[in-house]
């Protein structure tokens, strides 16, 4: 249950993050009047974000289950 947990944690990081990343940038501009948009700050905490879910998901992969 917990590898599950942590699968649908690290995908959801991985996804927001790139979003946004994305407006962060400036490459993504919805919504129109969100405070993130061409943010630098907000690109480097999406980078974060899809690291962390990376590692997550990766961390998931490893595991092998126990019987």
């Amino acid at each position: 249950m917990l590898r599950i947990i942590m699968q649908v944690f690290g995908t959801a990081l991985v996804l927001v993050g790139g979003l946004w990343t994305l407006q962060g940038l400036g490459l993504v501009m919805w919504p129109a009047e969100s405070f993130m948009l061409g943010q630098e700050s907000w690109a480097a905490y999406g980078a974060i974000a899809i690291a962390v879910g990376l590692v997550l998901l990766w961390l998931t992969r490893r595991r092998t289950p126990r019987r």
